[in-house]
């Protein structure tokens, strides 16, 4: 596993927070397995950032506390239970009302991969060389592409990519994206966690051919050097995680 958030090349701060979890007892290790998280603020200098992070730490408090062994249900309750947190921190300090962030959690337990998801930060997939998405993003030209408005190879450099149709600490109640059925690992599988300043500058080919040719760690570097590379007008943020053979 490794991770890197970048500023980017136009901001003052980086809004983005990346979080990687795992519990100190083997016994506890054996239940909960392992926990990451990436999340994008929005709201002002300070706002966006104070959201995000927010977001990864009640996850992880969540994750960590719950005590009836359900991944997916743990993350789901993270997610809900940030929207709260930042709605009410928001209330609390009225320079931050408005807040808001992305939030992309999953769970690794037993090699079965559990997820949830609110924003359009991403969760990729690598296996047997190809790269499939596996969250959808909730964005206004997330929705123009499920309806067959916008092709999706459109959707990347669309001028209203960034407006979010939902995030967390925005609007009455929110209901985070999940998985069926959690999804079965396999030896050499690769997972990229991402925000949207790296996938808008980096195509879902590129960032399979960085993971392809190089460790997590190096991976990592050469995406968000090619997201810097190209202006990085945004905060840039990725984690990878490698699935052992």
């Amino acid at each position: 596993m490794a991770s890197l958030t970048d500023v980017g090349c136009q901001r003052a701060n980086n809004e983005d927070s990346v979080l990687y979890w795992e519990p100190d007892s083997v016994e506890e290790y054996g239940r909960k397995g392992r926990l990451a998280v990436v999340a994008d603020g929005m709201g002002g200098y300070e706002g966006g950032q104070e959201a995000s992070r927010l977001a990864v730490e009640t996850a992880r408090q969540v994750y960590d506390s719950a005590v009836d062994h359900d991944p997916q249900k743990a993350l789901t309750q993270g997610l809900q239970a940030a929207h709260e947190n930042i709605q009410r921190y928001g209330e609390e300090h009225l320079e931050f009302q408005g807040m808001g962030t992305t939030c992309t959690a999953i769970a690794i337990v037993d090699r079965q991969l559990y997820f949830a998801h609110v924003g359009d930060s991403r969760l990729y997939l690598i296996r047997n060389g190809s790269i499939s998405r596996l969250t959808r993003d909730h964005s206004y030209v997330g929705r123009l592409v499920e309806s067959g408005v916008v092709r999706s190879e459109d959707a990347e450099s669309h001028p209203q990519r960034h407006i979010l149709t939902a995030a967390l600490g925005s609007g009455r109640e929110v209901t985070p994206d999940v998985p069926e059925h959690p999804i079965p690992l396999e030896p050499d599988d690769t997972l990229i966690l991402c925000t949207d300043g790296l996938w808008s500058l980096v195509g879902e080919q590129e960032l399979l051919q960085a993971v392809q040719t190089n460790s997590p760690a190096e991976s990592c570097l050469a995406m968000v050097k090619m997201a810097l590379e190209r202006g990085g007008p945004d905060n840039v943020t990725v984690l990878v995680l490698h699935v052992s053979s």
